[in-house]
């Protein structure tokens, strides 16, 4: 088979076009990916600052202390609630970089002694 002048640079510019929109694909599903994976990441860093601010507060109910409002966990914080008296509700919320989970505890105190009767996360 003969080549015309000029036919192999056509030939050689269709290979390459090609090339390129393979490659540019598989770069935006890399990017997608990353983006998923660090947003799950967060997602999940997020419950156990929630998670860390529902601990203190039950610390700071057994040794009878006022829980924080507010509680800073490494670049997050922790937004604690605490309401009832003979049965309490611990409401945590961890946000970090727009994420944000919420935990909530319930627990009985009686005579200074604390039960976890629930130790649950709350979907928005």
């Amino acid at each position: 088979m003969k080549f015309k002048p000029g036919q192999t640079l056509v030939l050689l510019l269709v290979f390459f076009s090609v090339a390129i929109i393979v490659t540019t694909g598989a770069v935006a599903v890399m990017i997608a990916n990353t983006q998923a994976s660090s947003g799950q990441e967060l997602g999940l860093m997020a419950y156990q600052i929630a998670e860390s601010g529902a601990e203190e507060a039950l610390l700071r109910l057994i040794r009878v202390q006022i829980p924080p409002s507010s509680l800073p966990v490494g670049v997050g914080v922790a937004t604690i609630s605490v309401t009832g008296s003979g049965t309490q509700v611990i409401t945590s919320t961890g946000v970090i970089s727009g994420y944000s989970r919420t935990v909530q505890v319930t627990v009985q105190n009686t005579a200074g002694l604390l039960t976890i009767l629930t130790w649950n996360e709350i979907n928005p």
